[in-house]
């Protein structure tokens, strides 16, 4: 390999990831996270009184979940046992806990079971879990870069507490990196000259695992005996400093969440950001572009009735065109939607209109608005007095169109837009009182 020096570095120890060989043992190595971990804060007093429940660990990748776990254990002279969530299944989450049954009966501190991706657990693997966690047979600690709330099963949840890892500050990398570079023997060796850190802050993306691993990919990659790290260098090695983006987990809720509110709340600059966000990491464009004409009658309506066909438009020309013109498409769409006049009242209205008909249920339609479709059914008066209305002034006619139990009910209020208010007049002019907001 490039760059080793086989005359002072131990060629097994350097073969070791660097990420792996800067993993911390002690909690006073441990860098980050110090909501938690600081004193007075839950994980250290929990630590301090040598108890802990059974815990979710909830954060982004490298942000040091598998590492606490292993140190929590460590710390509190437990047994440890580690699953993957991805190569293990219901079998060996019963041997675990069938052993760790048995050494309960020797010993008052059950032993901590480690799940790395507990999302990825089905529930049938995860109910395997309940009685063990219910009485105490484990401490179980899962880590998931996945919400809880959606991906463990709710009676697991309500049997662990949730803690959440934050992505490592820029403060926070570079004391990992002045660890690395002071205590590593095979760093020490390269003489490093950390000139500037910019490239490999952006790189990590408050992740310390790909911060060593740009890291160690600068090292390796030099035969200098004295190696300079710079943003140039950085940038040289990772062409493509890519982000997390997962198209079915949190990242995509959270920006699409972003993205809409951001649309809502006529901020056009935050809107587009979080769009690009989403096609950086490769979302589906069809994605964002349905999601946009669901606001653009959910947010605008009839504030702007345009912006509907524009989103519809936008949809169907970015399903035609695709990547990576369609790019230009959404952006206009997204910058339009974003300046237009905004009104929820198309959507209070349905909303309105649907609770009245859950509370009320099939009330009877009035006989004047049925259709005679039979002599029976004209007999019965079906149709009588209904006034055709473009036979009167104004192609109006004042009748009451609601069942009888719920006559006068007002479920659109128009919004506070010019277009709104042209409507709520007309409708003030025609029904006087019924229709006076």
């Amino acid at each position: 390999m490039c760059g080793f020096d086989l005359n002072s570095c131990n060629l097994v120890y350097v073969m070791i990831p660097l990420a792996e060989r800067m993993r911390p043992k002690t909690l006073d190595a441990y860098i980050g996270q110090k909501h938690l971990l600081a004193p007075g804060k839950p994980l250290h007093d929990l630590l301090i009184q040598g108890h802990i429940p059974s815990l979710i660990f909830w954060g982004p990748p490298g942000v040091g979940k598998t590492t606490l776990a292993h140190i929590m254990a460590r710390t509190l002279n437990r047994p440890f046992y580690a699953l993957s969530a991805v190569q293990s299944g219901v079998k060996e989450v019963r041997e675990i806990i069938e052993e760790s049954r048995k050494k309960n009966l020797f010993s008052s501190a059950s032993p901590i079971l480690f799940i790395d991706e507990i999302h990825r657990f089905s529930k049938s693997q995860q109910d395997a879990l309940l009685m063990a966690v219910e009485l105490g047979q484990i401490t179980l600690i899962g880590a998931t870069t996945e919400n809880p709330s959606f991906e463990v099963i709710s009676a697991l949840l309500s049997r662990c507490q949730v803690y959440v890892l934050q992505p490592l500050t820029a403060a926070d990398l570079l004391e990992i990196l002045h660890q690395c570079i002071t205590t590593d023997t095979y760093v020490i060796s390269r003489h490093v000259d950390l000139k500037e850190t910019d490239a490999l802050l952006k790189a990590s993306g408050g992740d310390a695992r790909r911060l060593l691993n740009a890291f160690e990919l600068a090292l390796n990659s030099s035969t200098s005996s004295n190696v300079e790290i710079t943003n140039a260098c950085i940038e040289t090695l990772i062409q493509n400093l890519t982000t997390r983006y997962d198209k079915t987990g949190e990242q995509h809720y959270d920006l699409s969440s972003a993205l809409i509110k951001s649309i809502r709340g006529s901020d056009p600059n935050a809107a587009i950001y979080y769009m690009a966000r989403m096609l950086h990491g490769g979302e589906d464009p069809l994605f964002i572009a349905r999601r946009l004409i669901i606001l653009a009658s959910e947010d605008i309506g009839n504030a702007n009735p345009n912006a509907l066909v524009l989103a519809q438009s936008c949809f169907n020309a970015v399903h035609q065109i695709g990547m990576p013109e369609a790019r230009i498409i959404l952006s206009q769409c997204v910058l339009y939607l974003a300046c237009a006049a905004k009104s929820n009242s198309a959507y209070l209205a349905i909303d309105a209109a649907l609770s009245e008909c859950n509370s009320s249920g099939d009330l009877p339609v009035p006989l004047e608005l049925r259709n005679p479709v039979s002599g029976l059914m004209k007999q019965l008066d079906y149709g009588q007095n209904y006034a055709y209305a473009h036979n009167h002034p104004d192609n109006f006619y004042n009748m009451e169109f609601l069942p009888e139990a719920i006559a006068g009910t007002r479920f659109y209020s128009p919004g506070e837009n010019p277009k709104e208010q042209d409507f709520q007049s007309r409708l003030k002019n025609l029904w006087g009182k019924k229709y006076n907001y």
